[in-house]
């Protein structure tokens, strides 16, 4: 979270900026997006006990402005639209690793993306499942890569890796 935030901050995303937290959970990053002075959030999580304990986190730390809805991003609904700013810190990487139609699974998910996002809008995803080069064949149809934020490093057998890639796009129009 504090990554993101970081970049946010550094490249002047606007505190009304449209902002899209997919796979939102327990609400944990609207919670800190709103402390840093973002005011137009949205969550969604298809899990409805996730849906319903973000509500319950926001209502107790006074965040009721803070959209929260029960949504399946594979197939988003119509009201789901022009986004600034999406954000995805794990449920590509759930979506993604399920055996079941994993190839098509991904392209949707591309889709949905596009279908959310506005044009020249960015899309940060975090994922310790997939490199940056993956990242970059799954995203390249339609986003550009912008920026890699930096994320820990491990050595081991002489080789260099990262157990986190997070990267930043931005959508082609």
């Amino acid at each position: 979270m504090n990554r993101v935030i970081r970049w946010m901050e550094k490249v002047n995303i606007p505190e009304d900026a449209a902002i899209l937290d997919i796979g939102t959970g327990n609400a944990a990053f609207l919670v800190e997006l709103a402390k840093e002075g973002f005011k137009n959030l949205t969550g969604i999580d298809y899990s409805s006990a996730s849906v319903e304990l973000a509500l319950n986190v926001l209502e107790d730390e006074g965040l009721i402005n803070i959209k929260v809805q029960e949504q399946d991003f594979l197939n988003p609904s119509t009201e789901l639209k022009e986004f600034d700013l999406c954000i995805d810190k794990g449920t590509f990487d759930a979506i993604s690793l399920n055996p079941d139609g994993r190839d098509m699974v991904k392209l949707q998910y591309v889709t949905s993306l596009r279908a959310v996002l506005k044009p020249h809008g960015h899309f940060v995803i975090t994922s310790c499942n997939w490199t940056k080069e993956q990242l970059l064949q799954i995203f390249s149809p339609g986003f550009e890569l912008l920026q890699e934020l930096p994320t820990p490093h491990f050595q081991f057998g002489g080789m260099t890796g990262n157990s986190v890639t997070a990267l930043v796009f931005r959508r082609l129009s």
